[in-house]
């Protein structure tokens, strides 16, 4: 079974709450649940569902390199986080971005990305649905039951 780790940066313990009208009313432990379930029915296991607000947290759970692969949804580090960038690659494991909402269709400073020319692939704007449709794409490109 290929690993999988959901890593989760800045803010998006607030999901639910949080600017809903940008990122709807699912709660992260419900887009934690929805990616176990999908996960083990695509034949691929989550290894961990980690989120912080802090960059060294992240940074040092990336270093665990207990996975294969990992789904990562850097938040407002996409845009500012060299340091991230530098653990992703490091750790020479793939990597899906996911973000819930478009950055690109918001502010202008977040059409700054540290991450997406070093991603397997971004998936952005599909809500908390981009995190199944990142498993899919692992499964179908690594491996699972389904891939």
């Amino acid at each position: 079974m290929i690993r999988v780790l959901v890593l989760q940066g800045p803010n998006l313990n607030l999901l639910g709450t949080r600017e809903p009208e940008i990122y709807g009313r699912t709660t992260l432990d419900e887009i934690h649940a929805m990616v176990r379930d999908r996960a083990g029915q695509l034949g691929l296991t989550i290894v961990d569902c980690f989120q912080s607000n802090h960059e060294g947290a992240l940074i040092d759970r990336l270093h665990q390199r207990d996975f294969e692969v990992s789904i990562v949804n850097a938040a407002g580090l996409t845009h500012t986080s060299v340091a991230l960038r530098d653990a992703l690659t490091g750790i020479d494991r793939p990597f899906i971005e996911v973000h819930i909402s478009d950055p690109w269709q918001r502010d202008e400073f977040r059409r700054t990305n540290f991450l997406h020319d070093v991603a397997l692939e971004t998936i952005k704007g599909h809500g908390p649905a981009g995190y199944v449709m990142a498993l899919e794409v692992i499964a179908e490109r690594l491996g699972g039951a389904d891939g």
